[in-house]
């Protein structure tokens, strides 16, 4: 049996299609927004007068990690988590963080 997961990128600003996530940093925490090609345009237009006139750090940290220690999951495991939770009739979002009522019914299953 073959298997095709497609994974389409929605604009976390208009909700319209996204073509990258972009990653960036304030304040000692990490982000990750996913944007169409204007979108992106206009936070890196945003952020260039700052990022002109300021110094490296060094690399970024990683994610910070969840309540209770968690790490994020991958958006494949995510999309695969997803759809499991809909072909057996549980309430599960289009984006953003899967319940972890969801979570541990997927994981009791596999």
């Amino acid at each position: 049996m073959a298997k095709q997961i497609q994974e389409i990128l929605i604009d976390d600003l208009d909700g319209g299609e996204a073509n990258e996530t972009v990653s960036f940093a304030i304040d000692g925490s990490s982000y990750e927004i996913d944007l169409s090609d204007v979108n992106a345009k206009k936070l890196r237009d945003a952020l260039t007068p700052f990022v002109q006139h300021a110094r490296r750090s060094g690399a970024v940290s990683t994610r910070r990690r969840g309540r209770g220690g968690q790490r994020a999951m991958s958006r494949e495991k995510s999309a695969e988590i997803r759809q499991w939770a809909k072909a057996h009739g549980l309430p599960v979002s289009e984006r953003g963080r899967i319940a972890s009522t969801v979570v541990e019914k997927y994981d009791a299953a596999h």
